[in-house]
């Protein structure tokens, strides 16, 4: 009986990169973590772990690579599979699809780490069985994926629903926000790097009363009824580090029905609460994701 094919995952986050080679979903050989640092220094270490791991155990069918963005996924683009234009340093206009695809003489598939963790949730987490599917991330930033019609949305770039702006909360108008491009949308606003700047401290470390829970869910309530809307999704799932505190999920699910005040049915308190949700597969959705994007 032939042996299964073995892929490589790559999640590429600001922090860190994933590194993992499997012959399938749930069927790891090897993983690492590499310290995002330099572009030359942090793919250097990458191509290392996978030469390792193809010299124990063989050849790889393909790479699938779920990245931080903004990354330009257009197939005929000059600039394909390069990070574009981002705040992280030294980082803009990175290839991270070209040298795997040398190196290693195989198929590189590369999405956003956001829709590579949607089509995770939606073909074996919390999305399964859902027609659209929503993947919201808010940790350092904060971050969008679309699973629509079976597939991840991606079209002139991909979906940035960080950037998003959002009405003030009344009693949040003295901050001005730390997006470097829009100063107050939602990643300026809400995010994790946004909170600790605005208030001194992570979410975790402020009691439930504080003001932050209220200005954050009302940042986040406004998205989710923006995202109703437009994308009329089965489920919405937030994840991240700052949805770790699950007392924003009702706040910003009250949000969220004001704001749609019954309209067309929309916003109903018990659809809110079954289908505003956390994820299923936690941290590991954005490399679960870069390896189905190879077995799609």
């Amino acid at each position: 009986m032939p042996e299964q094919p073995l892929y490589g995952a790559i999640e590429a986050g600001g922090t860190k990169f994933v590194c993992m080679v499997a012959r399938g979903p749930g069927e790891c050989l090897a993983e690492t973590r590499i310290p995002t640092t330099s572009p030359e220094v942090t793919l250097t270490a990458v191509m290392e772990f996978f030469d390792a791991q193809t010299g124990q155990h063989g050849k790889l069918s393909g790479i699938g690579v779920a990245s931080f963005g903004p990354v330009d996924l257009r197939g005929q683009s000059a600039t394909y599979g390069r990070i574009l234009a981002t705040p992280k340093p030294h980082w803009s206009y990175t290839d991270l699809v070209t040298p795997l695809r040398e190196r290693f003489g195989c198929r590189v598939a590369i999405d956003t780490d956001v829709n590579a963790a949607a089509l995770a949730e939606a073909r074996l987490g919390a999305g399964q069985g859902c027609g659209t599917l929503v993947y919201v991330t808010v940790g350092t930033g904060i971050g969008g994926g679309i699973f629509t019609a079976g597939h991840t949305h991606k079209g002139r770039l991909h979906p940035e629903l960080g950037h998003l702006r959002v009405l003030r909360h009344p009693d949040d108008n003295s901050f001005a926000g730390i997006c470097p491009f829009h100063g107050d949308c939602l990643e300026g606003l809400a995010s994790g790097a946004a909170i600790m700047a605005r208030y001194g401290q992570s979410l975790d470390a402020l009691s439930p009363d504080h003001p932050a829970f209220a200005h954050v869910a009302y940042y986040l309530g406004q998205l989710t009824s923006t995202l109703i809307l437009s994308l009329a999704p089965d489920r919405i799932l937030l994840g991240g580090g700052v949805m770790q505190q699950q007392g924003l999920f009702p706040l910003l699910r009250e949000t969220a029905a004001q704001l749609l005040n019954g309209y067309a049915g929309l916003g109903e308190p018990d659809w809110l609460e079954h289908n505003v949700i956390a994820p299923a597969l936690g941290q590991e959705a954005g490399l679960t994701g870069a390896l189905l994007l190879l077995m799609d």
